[in-house]
């Protein structure tokens, strides 16, 4: 069956139009030449007020690479390696600049007789930073503090850059207080998936359906295919 040059040219403009909008298979997770950064970092504390009893702080991030316009978590253990027992009061986390307040935060700490456990808090203002706070965190070489902070990326931060959040600050008794600014996370922005995206562009478009949006979760080349062979079913019939 022959087509006519009109028909066969809506074919042509409408698969441009998917490469044009991101839905494309195989599209990479980060972009090429990005500046290296650490996602994680590491100090120790062992003097006078500790007791010569080293304690550590540690700080990462949860992915090496992240898409503006998603979620990020950071990740702030603060421990001892051998004998004493300091109790954690204050936790302050510093975000990178830019970034808002977080939208969740978790401690992991040791409770009795349950031993560890993750409870969410809620998180406040301190200076450019945000603390979670209670009457004493146990620590000892068994059982750190961990915290967790979510934020989300800012949806302006161009693909390819890199995002540093600044560091820590502890309270609590004497030897674990610490403030620690060089403690920090880097990740790398990347362009986000079409599953991060297509949500949005597909309705904005008018091709977004109940039934034929992506997702993240879902698969992407049987979307594409789905939304391909209904499109052009429906060019080469009409």
């Amino acid at each position: 069956m022959s087509h006519s040059p009109m028909r066969r040219a809506a074919v042509v403009a409408f698969s441009a139009m998917l490469v044009a909008t991101g839905l494309t298979i195989g599209v990479g997770a980060g972009v090429a030449g990005a500046a290296e950064c650490s996602p994680t970092s590491h100090a120790t504390k062992r003097d006078w007020s500790t007791v010569w009893i080293t304690h550590t702080y540690d700080k990462s991030v949860t992915a090496t690479e992240v898409a503006a316009g998603t979620l990020v978590t950071y990740k702030s253990v603060v421990g001892t390696t051998s004998i004493g027992n300091p109790y954690l009061n204050t936790f302050i986390d510093y975000p990178p600049a830019g970034f808002g307040a977080p939208v969740k935060a978790t401690v992991k700490r040791y409770t009795f007789p349950g031993g560890q456990e993750t409870a969410e808090f809620t998180p406040v203002p301190n200076g450019s930073g945000y603390q979670v706070t209670t009457t004493g965190w146990f620590i000892n070489a068994a059982n750190p503090v961990t915290v967790e902070m979510t934020y989300m990326v800012p949806e302006d931060l161009p693909a390819g850059s890199t995002v540093t959040s600044g560091g820590i600050k502890t309270k609590g008794t004497v030897g674990i207080a610490n403030t620690l600014p060089n403690l920090t996370a880097c990740f790398t922005v990347r362009q986000p998936n079409p599953g991060e995206v297509v949500d949005g562009s597909l309705d904005e478009t008018g091709l977004g359906s109940s039934e034929g949006q992506l997702s993240a979760t879902g698969s992407l080349e049987e979307s594409i295919a789905r939304i391909l062979g209904d499109v052009l079913g429906g060019l080469i019939s009409s």
